[in-house]
């Protein structure tokens, strides 16, 4: 099926689809910008919760479709925009060009809710677009379920009503410690939380495999261990709730690590918080 004759059945609200916090904020971000570019780590529900919304679709992250897309970009960059809109494109990043090609097609129609972007947080290179998308795009920062968004809270204690200065009466908390831990290591991936038990916890494991042996190159192409990359994130996770410094993350991974850290090459790009 060629790219521009995609259809949208995907798009179609499914019934196992759980309401996210972002479905309003995406709503009134089209309403207001010409593309929205949803943003977020992997598997975190971007492209789910843009299919919501979107009437149309291409999908980058079909390997036939991207070669004809690739191919189509050589000769009619527009065709592969032309679809009921909001237009979804899933892993716009695989053809970087395209980021042009919608920015002046949004000039050109001169119109809101025209496109939604999804795609891996491994973005282009700045020099790879020509234009920031300033005026058109509108940016959303998804992150995995909280625990209202899974269905795992009540959602009785609302942190909008706290800001607004609203009392809270004392209230009794149904999830015992043990369902508490186990909440907490299963974590907010949307596909595991329509799992349980091991099964449910396997995806966070297996998600860390992924990022430690093939993602973590994909950021600049380097071959970094996965042994110390594990140290790595570990010790981020116990400091992650204050700033530290290479020093101190040096010290935590030199007390499982046998090998001499070098500071400049200890922390790769994909934590730049940690230099403090």
């Amino acid at each position: 099926m060629s790219p521009d004759k995609q259809d949208c059945d995907d798009c179609k609200m499914k019934t196992d689809y759980k309401p996210r916090i972002a479905d309003g904020l995406l709503a009134r971000k089209l309403a207001g910008k010409g593309a929205v570019l949803i943003e977020g780590p992997k598997w975190c529900g971007k492209t789910t919760t843009a299919k919501q919304q979107a009437k149309s679709m291409l999908d980058l992250g079909d390997s036939g479709v991207l070669r004809q897309s690739q191919q189509m970009m050589e000769i009619s960059p527009k065709t592969l925009l032309q679809g009921e809109t909001p237009r979804l494109i899933d892993e716009w990043q695989t053809i970087p060009p395209l980021w042009d090609s919608i920015r002046d097609e949004i000039d050109k129609r001169s119109d809101f809710s025209q496109f939604i972007l999804t795609g891996s947080s491994v973005l282009p290179q700045a020099d790879e677009t020509i234009h920031s998308g300033t005026g058109r795009f509108a940016r959303i920062k998804m992150r995995p379920m909280s625990l209202f968004e899974s269905g795992d809270s009540s959602g009785k204690v609302s942190l909008r009503e706290l800001f607004n200065g609203k009392t809270i009466e004392p209230l009794t908390c149904q999830t015992d410690l043990h369902q508490i831990a186990y909440l907490t290591c299963r974590g907010g991936w949307p596909m595991a939380t329509f799992l349980s038990g091991d099964i449910a916890l396997d995806q966070a494991f297996d998600y860390v495999d992924a990022v430690v042996e093939r993602d973590i190159l994909r950021v600049d192409g380097v071959r970094r261990s996965p042994e110390r990359t594990r140290l790595l994130m570990r010790s981020y996770a116990r400091n992650i709730s204050q700033q530290v410094s290479y020093g101190t993350i040096k010290s935590d991974m030199l007390s499982n690590d046998s090998q001499t850290l070098d500071e400049d090459t200890e922390i790769p790009p994909v934590c730049p918080s940690l230099r403090s």
